[in-house]
């Protein structure tokens, strides 16, 4: 919903949770650019977005989309609800809407609650990665999962 935005781009303000993030938009309070890029995702049907609500509350998104010919998946959880299960049970459910196969997920080598979410959802580390990390501004580890 519109109204989902404002918290998304709150979420974006948090520089420790843009830390670990890594790959994050090169200026995360660009609210312009924020808003295009949200426009964009949301008027692509082949993006599929979902809003997580956490007792009601907004507390993230969670979205597929293709990239480079492979499908990925993204999400984002407030770092003030990390380490509650959260994005687990978020990508459980939205493994029921997202159903292509192979589905691929990412993270920054050291963003271990990352690697742990998707390795409990069944994704399977299949690649190690260098990539440029805007948030932290060089080159990091990355490691690629597919289910």
């Amino acid at each position: 919903m519109d109204g989902d935005l404002d918290v998304f781009f709150g979420h974006l303000q948090d520089a420790e949770a843009v830390w670990m993030a890594a790959f994050t938009p090169p200026d995360p309070s660009d609210r312009a650019t924020f808003d295009a890029h949200w426009e964009r995702l949301r008027g692509d049907d082949r993006v599929v977005v979902r809003t997580i609500l956490a007792n009601g509350v907004v507390c993230g998104h969670i979205a597929s989309f293709d990239m480079m010919g492979d499908r990925e998946l993204t999400y984002w959880i407030d770092r003030a609800r990390w380490g509650r299960g959260i994005a687990s049970a978020a990508l459980g459910r939205f493994l029921e809407i997202e159903t292509a196969r192979p589905l691929h997920g990412r993270a920054a080598a050291d963003n271990r609650g990352s690697r742990r979410v998707l390795e409990k959802s069944g994704f399977v580390h299949v690649g190690d990665e260098r990539g440029f990390a805007t948030a932290r501004d060089e080159e990091i580890d990355e490691v690629v999962y597919r289910l």
